[in-house]
């Protein structure tokens, strides 16, 4: 757990184990899956081409993926999947619903905008992100590859038993994932990653603002019992006393959380090497957490 506030360390603490069975000791250094959190480097990778003309948020995705072979490329804008407005259920399956009448949480849709920026900069996603996390010092940071990366365990949990996560996914499956959900990095890097894209670090101010907007709301267990918004990448709670910006991300025996509070510069991230199959507990630790900073002096 790392809460910060105008730079300035507030909370820092690990809890349990990288390694259960062997009794290793967590570190607020090592690294974890970010799963979901994933989605926010795709936001900015896909509104960095925007920023440069190479890509028009309103247009269909056909524009940029003349091949691909369902029809509903036709009719489906960059915005929409941005915002899980398009009725993406899988790549090879109808839509939902008509694009941009309701909302739709999905890793395919951001696997496909992993797509449409390597076509349009003829560089690999994997590229694109590291080179990112390079630039912003983000040293700790990087694209999960099975080959080349080792991380602490992950681990799920059922009822009463607790194993080591084990996931069965060939290296293109890994590779069509990772602008969903496949980025691994730390609290620290986490931490550079929020206050320089809430502070106009990373974006230019009009694109920020695209991606903070919402004309969508849905609820979500980390967030609440209530709908609130969702941009690009990210979930906006601007009807609450304590305003806020945030995301989770959840599975294969990880679960993350992290939220800005824009009028306190206050940063808080939680990462978590466990996953119970009882999806009341999924984001059990994360929700009270954030009750807790809501509620103290430091979000009022």
């Amino acid at each position: 757990i790392l809460i910060t506030q105008k730079g300035k360390t507030k909370y820092l603490k690990a809890y349990g184990y990288s390694n259960f069975e062997k009794k290793i000791p967590l570190t607020t250094n090592d690294n974890f899956r970010i799963q979901s959190n994933s989605k926010q480097i795709t936001v900015v990778l896909i509104l960095k081409e925007v920023e440069k003309g190479n890509i028009d948020l309103q247009s269909p995705i056909r524009k940029y993926l003349p091949d691909f072979p369902q029809t509903w490329a036709d009719t489906v804008t960059v915005h929409q999947m941005l915002n899980l407005t398009a009725g993406i259920v899988e790549i090879d399956k109808p839509l939902r619903f008509k694009p941009g009448t309701d909302h739709l949480y999905n890793n395919p849709t951001y696997s496909l905008l992993g797509k449409i920026l390597e076509k349009v900069t003829g560089e690999k996603y994997i590229t694109l992100a590291n080179n990112l996390f390079k630039e912003l010092k983000m040293k700790n940071s990087f694209c999960y590859e099975p080959s080349k990366n080792k991380l602490i365990n992950g681990y799920i949990s059922s009822k009463d038993t607790f194993k080591l996560n084990q996931t069965e996914m060939t290296e293109q499956q890994w590779i069509d994932f990772i602008p969903a959900g496949g980025i691994i990095s730390n609290l620290k890097d986490l931490n550079i990653w929020d206050t320089k894209l809430h502070n106009g670090k990373i974006l230019k101010p009009e694109t920020y603002k695209l991606m903070t907007s919402y004309t969508i709301t849905a609820q979500h267990d980390a967030f609440g019992t209530e709908k609130i918004g969702y941009g690009y990448g990210l979930r906006i709670s601007d009807k609450t006393p304590v305003k806020y910006i945030g995301h989770g991300g959840k599975g294969l025996g990880f679960v993350s959380i992290k939220f800005y509070i824009p009028e306190k510069g206050v940063d808080v991230i939680v990462l978590e090497n466990h996953y119970s199959t009882d999806s009341k507990l999924h984001y059990y630790f994360e929700s009270k957490i954030r009750e807790i900073v809501i509620n103290s002096s430091l979000a009022k």
